[in-house]
């Protein structure tokens, strides 16, 4: 069974356009643990229109928070305070897509970190990096954090026009198997082509 964690480098890097890319390759489960903003068009709601095969089903978030913001910033502005303990992975016999909100350091309280419920869902983690000036500093200290914290690393999608240089820096210093190679898209995302993507991803 294949069950991952998507996360990313950083913000607007593409993640849940690979989050749904991995679920069609996989024709997993999905399921985004907390939803900041964005109530009426969510991510669980983008990646649905996005897949097309019929095994994938789509769980419901463990926090639907209003404003799009850390998720601890949301919750306070909603007057909720989130727990771990609400935060358990979906059971299902499936494989299974969990996509993180925001990147593994971001707060969900003031003592509880993305990372570290990383650690009680003990799922390895696929990173999913861009290129950008900072990209390479960005990934390297995702795997570090990854490494510090014990969390198994399945690999890298570098998501976007390639840069070979910062390509070759990533993959010798992190020692990591590159999953995909996603290329820059111009036109919206569809269906089709995230089935046409979802060929290129190596499991």
């Amino acid at each position: 069974m294949h069950q991952y964690i998507i996360a990313g480098i950083d913000t607007e890097i593409g993640k849940t356009v690979i989050s749904a890319i991995v679920t069609e390759a996989l024709q997993a489960d999905y399921w985004k643990p907390v939803q900041s903003g964005d109530l009426h068009h969510t991510d669980t709601d983008k990646i649905k229109a996005l897949v097309t095969n019929t095994q994938s089903k789509f769980h419901p978030e463990g926090y639907r928070l209003k404003t799009p913001m850390s998720p601890h910033a949301s919750a306070d502005i909603d007057g909720v305070t989130i727990e771990a303990e609400k935060l358990t992975l979906p059971q299902t016999s499936n494989n299974l897509v969990v996509e993180l909100a925001g990147g593994l350091m971001v707060p969900l309280t003031k003592d509880l970190l993305m990372v570290h419920m990383l650690k009680q869902w003990n799922l390895p983690v696929i990173l999913v990096s861009k290129y950008y000036l900072g990209s390479i500093n960005h990934t390297l200290l995702s795997v570090e954090v990854l490494k510090a914290h014990n969390i198994p690393i399945k690999g890298i999608i570098f998501n976007g026009e390639i840069n070979p240089t910062s390509k070759e820096a990533i993959l010798a210093y992190s020692k990591l198997p590159v999953i995909g190679e996603i290329p820059w898209i111009e036109e919206e995302m569809s269906k089709e082509k995230v089935k046409e993507l979802a060929q290129l991803l190596t499991f």
